[in-house]
């Protein structure tokens, strides 16, 4: 999954008070966009030990589903990316600002119906 330099620079104009997420798009801005190996990359800086594998990102997404698809968070998801979002991210999750950073971006570029569907089918 790809992040476009006007993404980017969305997001940083978004987050400009959040340095952890400014250095993780940073990161997905070094690795030209690719946003998975931006992911391995943040991981690795915050002491985790990610296998490489293609999909690396989309099971961090899926291990924190039950988070991101709460009513309150999939809504905010469905706005776009804030600060406010990634800090109650971090709050609910075990994630650090550096990595819901780029879990987020990978939800709602998934899309956030899509990516929640299928969970909240299970839940019902």
């Amino acid at each position: 999954m790809t992040v476009t330099p006007e993404e980017i620079e969305q997001f940083r104009a978004d987050l400009a008070d959040y340095p952890d997420a400014l250095a993780a798009l940073n990161e997905i801005e070094d690795c030209e966009g690719d946003l998975e190996d931006a992911s391995i990359a943040l991981a690795i800086q915050v002491g985790q030990e990610p296998d490489t594998n293609d999909r690396w990102i989309e099971g961090v997404a899926k291990q924190w589903r039950h988070a991101l698809c709460r009513a309150d968070h999939k809504e905010a998801l469905e706005d776009g990316l804030t600060g406010n979002l990634l800090l109650s991210l971090t709050e609910h999750t075990m994630l650090p600002l550096k990595l819901a950073t780029p879990v987020a971006i990978f939800v709602i570029k998934t899309g956030v119906q899509d990516f929640c569907r299928s969970f909240e089918a299970k839940i019902q």
